[in-house]
Parts: structure tokens; sequence; C-alpha cells
């Protein structure tokens, strides 16, 4: 049976942080709607209501591009070890880039990692619970390393050079605010 709660517990943080990997969710009024794994050791409770996670440069950039339309976004969490559990975080969520002034504010929380193309931070409005006794259990082996390997072969003026040529708009043209127009204009 679904529960909804106003906001984390710490059965739902101590869960998250036992987790090796979520979901992110987006759309944008029209178009796609976007749906991406995530790993890596990328996110960051940062209270009850609050959470950031780090953004690595990937082949699309759809959820920089829905954030900017109208900040929905939904997290999901599965267990797929030890008791089931599914846990959906549900919020408002904005994209903070390299080029933007707090930046160094929020990359800090995580380990460095080169390809680190955005920080998103949620506003947590509901928290969701449901049994998930349909998610098969499956054992963790270990992160990949091969995005990162990536990131590190490209290095930081071949990771810009990608932004411009593959992250800059979403699937359906919409602009991710991922390239800085002011730098690109030359002010």
């Amino acid at each position: 049976m679904a529960r909804r709660y106003p906001a984390l517990e710490d059965a739902h943080r101590e869960f998250i942080a036992a987790q090796q990997m979520f979901f992110v969710a987006t759309a944008g009024r029209e178009g796609a709607v976007n749906l991406s794994p995530k790993g890596l050791d990328s996110l960051r409770v940062l209270d009850a209501s609050h959470l950031a996670w780090l953004n690595l440069t990937g082949s699309g950039n759809e959820t920089a591009a829905h954030l900017r339309l109208d900040g929905r976004m939904t997290l999901m969490f599965c267990a797929f070890e030890g008791d089931p559990l599914i846990l959906r975080l549900y919020g408002q969520a904005r994209a903070v880039h390299q080029h933007d002034a707090e930046w160094e504010e929020w990359v800090t929380l995580f380990p460095s990692r080169t390809g680190a193309r955005q920080v998103v931070l949620m506003d947590v409005q509901q928290v969701q619970t449901s049994c998930g006794f349909g998610v098969p259990l499956f054992a963790f082996k270990g992160q990949r390393q091969l995005l990162p390997r990536w990131a590190e072969k490209k290095g930081q003026a071949g990771l810009e050079q990608y932004w411009r040529e593959k992250n800059a708009v979403s699937l359906d043209g919409l602009d991710t605010g991922t390239v800085d127009s002011h730098a690109e204009e030359g002010g």
C-alpha cells in the first residue's frame, strides 16, 4: 500500500543512502518525457525537504532543458536487495551550471569529477513509498567507471566542445542552459 509523507523521514534518508542508483524523471509541457538512471555517488540529501545531485556529462541533457521550463522533477529509488521498497520524491528543481555564480558552493558537496555538468537542487514537496514487490532482486557488483574515464580523456576543453555540440539543446530543441550564451557572445 502506498503511503505519502510531506517530507523525508530518517528511515527514508537511510534508505536513500544505501542505494547505489536512482532514477530521474522530467518532462516539458509537450514532447518527450525523460527518465534517466543515475549513480556514481552523485546524490546528497541536505535536509528533510532538500537534496542535490551532480549531473555528469551524458549523451543528452533533457533534465536541464525540462527544469528551465517549469522545474517539475521526480526521483525514484528501488530496493534491489533486502526488503522490497520503492521511494519516490516529487518536487520542484533547478539546475546550477558551471557558469553560474553559485556553482562552487554546490559542486563541493561531491567528489571532484571531470565532466560535472550541473548540480540539480530539488525542493521535495511530497514523498511516497510503495511496496516494490514486483522489483527483482539484483546483487550490486560495483559502479561503472566508463563515464568518468571518458570525461577525463576528453578533458575540460573537449567536454565544453561536446556540450556545445550535444548538450546545448534537448531532443525537442529546448535550451538546456549548459552553454553560457553570454560567454559564447563574448560578454
